[in-house]
């Protein structure tokens, strides 16, 4: 599952990165990083961006950025 297929409030754990070099190590740098708990926070009207909750704050991506990070939900 990706992290845009979750619903507002789930929460997931960040398994693995479908993307670009460049743009992994900016999420990385940005607390985005392999096993960190992230929450759906809420979609924009149009489905684009979408914001999540990590590390105690909210980060709002691309959903074609959030369609290549896989997760895994949290019950």
């Amino acid at each position: 599952m990706n992290l845009s297929q979750l619903k507002v409030g789930e929460r997931a754990k960040v398994i693995a990165f479908s993307l670009e070099k460049e743009l992994t190590e900016r999420l990385e740098r940005l607390g985005v990083t392999k096993g960190v708990i992230v929450k759906l926070v809420r979609i924009a009207p149009l489905g684009d961006p979408i914001e999540i909750k990590v590390r105690n704050f909210n980060l709002a991506i691309r959903k074609s950025v959030a369609d290549k990070i896989s997760v895994q939900i949290i019950e």
